[in-house]
């Protein structure tokens, strides 16, 4: 008896999904959703191609120092990088010194606290520091730049997907609105129309705006594309900086398993080649 019961109760849960699964078809198919306006004028990342794409990929240190020049000339007037640490640009082929001076020049200068008064105060960067923030804290942020909030750019080709190629789209994406956008999703006061970003308008004026923008110590021409590229190419390394040990330790245990199951397979065969022998005999 109970197990009749339990067996009525599982068709009858059965036959509720069945028919839930089969309406849910029925008004699919009736009334499809409707794709939000977003949705029609949203664009994909563009691929530029990065020197550290792929599983043979490495940094292009030249390129790398030429982003943190954009960073530094452009971005950091609005957005921080507090996971990033001055000493980290060791990595970008900088000496001791270079990078002692970088600190010392960086346009904002780090909090501290004057030992003569015990108030608030700033000083010059040293290379153990932090990279300071353009502002105090949130709220001063906001309101200098019409109540949005410049997010952190330590992690920014991470937070997003499809990061790198992310950015460097957005940075290159603005554009005026098409003519055939709707009034109510057209920009308005404040805002910039970009169709790589996921409501179409974005608060942040187009930073890179002008060919020779940024003035580059190896003599590369600055376009908006060259600067765009770099500074995504600086911003990928800031997220992953242990990236290229990541990918060498990565194929080093590829080619040990591949070994190891080499060996492992003719070890089998030359330990069980005689047992098997011996039962073909038998």
């Amino acid at each position: 008896m109970i197990r009749l019961f339990g067996i009525a109760a599982g068709a009858g849960f059965t036959l509720i999904l069945l028919y839930s699964f089969v309406m849910g078809a029925v008004n699919f198919i009736k009334e499809p959703p409707v794709k939000a306006v977003e949705y029609s004028f949203h664009k994909h990342p563009e691929k530029p191609g990065f020197a550290h794409e792929g599983i043979f990929g490495k940094f292009d240190r030249g390129q790398l120092q030429r982003g943190l020049k954009v960073y530094q000339e452009v971005c950091a007037a609005c957005h921080s990088m507090n996971l990033v640490a001055f000493r980290n640009f060791e990595d970008l082929g900088y000496s001791e010194g270079q990078i002692k001076t970088i600190a010392k020049n960086w346009a904002t200068e780090t909090p501290s606290i004057n030992p003569d008064t015990g108030e608030a105060s700033t000083r010059p960067s040293l290379a153990s520091d932090q990279i300071p923030s353009p502002y105090l804290n949130d709220v001063q942020a906001r309101a200098a730049n019409n109540n949005a909030l410049p997010p952190d750019l330590s992690l920014m080709t991470k937070a997003r997907h499809d990061g790198t190629n992310y950015v460097y789209s957005l940075l290159t994406g603005y554009t005026d609105p098409p003519s055939d956008l709707p009034e109510e999703n057209r920009p308005g006061t404040g805002l910039y129309y970009n169709a790589y970003f996921a409501n179409l308008n974005i608060a942040m004026a187009p930073p890179l705006n002008s060919e020779g923008q940024v003035s580059y110590d190896d003599g590369t021409k600055a376009s908006i594309d060259q600067m765009a590229k770099d500074v995504s190419a600086f911003l990928a390394w800031t997220a992953e900086p242990k990236m290229e040990a990541r990918k060498s330790i990565g194929l080093g245990v590829i080619g040990f398993l591949i070994v190891f199951t080499f060996l492992a397979y003719f070890s089998y065969q030359n330990i069980w080649a005689d047992l098997k022998a011996q039962k073909r005999k038998d």
